[in-house]
């Protein structure tokens, strides 16, 4: 009788990201397993097993002290490791051999920067955290990103001392440095908790979320975003499918048929919108009245003359305006308000392509699947492939 593989999963239990990632983990073993799991419910810090006694075969970890890397270190065994450190990754650390999971900074701080640039924002601020190496790379690729549109970026700098950066003493830190920022201002978050963090400063401040501040966050952590006050907007990331992957690749070095250094990177799928983003910055009341028509419509049963005749102007005059004030046509906005919902469909939804077409807008299959392969650069079929395998 085949030996079940013993695996130890140091991955935090108390977040979305990783209850999703542990997901395909757990998929990946009921279809090529069975394997034997050791998991701690829990946050980032995380109980290590005595590999050698326990008989432990391979792990998989988020590696957040010195405690741990010292465990995992010591057990010699297949790992592979969650967002090391730019520290960890350096060539002179022994955790820089490890395969390692990490999301894409650049493509998650565009997509952060691109759907506040869409609400017209003109101000940005970057609130991450210094013990995580992510958070770093993030503000970076936010940064350049919007440096080459020419905006600046405002970025948060928590206190130097420990003590200081508790919870509890760190809000009134953080809503100080908010009040001073101009306003209305878009705020993007390195992750769902920092974002949640910033909503309480702002209310301890007196700011308005989304009118004063708009925020997004990162990992779409379905919990604490919907119970956010405001429900926090967020990037959402395939963490199933990098667990799956994740649990592929550790089953090929645990049988010694992968022996090289892999990176796996995990996809960022777009953001899911709620309340604290739900601002259109204009000076104009018609175009932020045309805007926010759209957005409530999905883009669906919408035409140009529809929205000429809810904001109480002619064609001719509101398309005009609506280009000057945000640099695209109405059908352009109706064209990317429909993609969003369209990726929303594919990543909810069993509903075949044509459905989605339908539902989202779009006049016909055809015409969807062109216009989604030219914007995200797969058809609508690979994209929603991609959220599972």
């Amino acid at each position: 009788m085949r030996e079940v593989p013993k695996v130890a999963l140091l991955v935090e239990t108390s977040r979305g990201f990783g209850r999703e990632f542990l997901l395909g983990m757990a998929r990946y073993s009921r279809l090529h397993g069975p394997w034997s799991f050791h998991i701690t419910p829990g946050d980032y810090k995380q109980v290590v097993p005595k590999m050698k006694q326990w008989g432990g075969a391979g792990i998989i970890a988020r590696i957040a002290d010195d405690r741990t890397a010292r465990a995992v270190i010591d057990a010699h065994l297949p790992t592979i490791a969650i967002g090391l450190t730019d520290q960890q990754m350096s060539p002179g650390s022994p955790l820089s051999k490890f395969s390692e999971i990490s999301s894409d900074p650049v493509e998650v701080s565009r997509l952060a920067a691109d759907h506040l640039l869409e609400r017209q924002l003109l101000q940005f601020a970057y609130v991450g955290r210094n013990d995580r190496g992510w958070s770093g790379r993030r503000e970076k690729a936010f940064r350049t990103y919007l440096g080459e549109r020419h905006f600046e970026v405002h970025t948060y700098k928590a206190p130097k001392l420990r003590k200081d950066r508790v919870w509890e003493k760190e809000q009134a830190f953080l809503a100080r440095w908010l009040s001073a920022l101009p306003r209305p201002i878009g705020v993007f978050a390195c992750d769902d908790d920092r974002g949640r963090e910033v909503l309480e400063a702002c209310k301890l401040a007196g700011l308005r979320v989304p009118e004063d501040v708009a925020v997004v966050g990162v990992d779409n952590d379905q919990v604490f975003c919907e119970l956010a006050d405001p429900p926090l907007s967020s990037v959402a990331l395939n963490a199933e499918t990098a667990g799956y992957r994740a649990a592929a690749l550790l089953d090929a070095m645990m049988h010694g048929r992968e022996r090289k250094r892999r990176q796996i990177v995990v996809e960022a799928l777009g953001v899911v919108t709620r309340r604290s983003t739900d601002i259109v910055a204009v000076d104009d009341d018609e175009i932020t009245n045309a805007l926010r028509f759209i957005r409530r419509q999905h883009g669906c049963n919408i035409s140009v003359d529809r929205v000429a005749a809810e904001v109480g102007l002619s064609r001719r005059s509101l398309e005009k305006r609506f280009r000057e004030v945000t640099g695209r046509t109405i059908l352009e906005a109706v064209q990317l308000t429909r993609l969003e919902r369209a990726k929303r469909l594919l990543r909810e939804t069993t509903y075949p392509i044509s459905k989605v077409a339908e539902l989202a807008g779009f006049g016909s299959a055809g015409y969807f699947i062109q216009f989604f392969q030219k914007q995200v650069g797969k058809t609508p079929r690979k994209y929603r492939v991609g959220l599972s395998t």
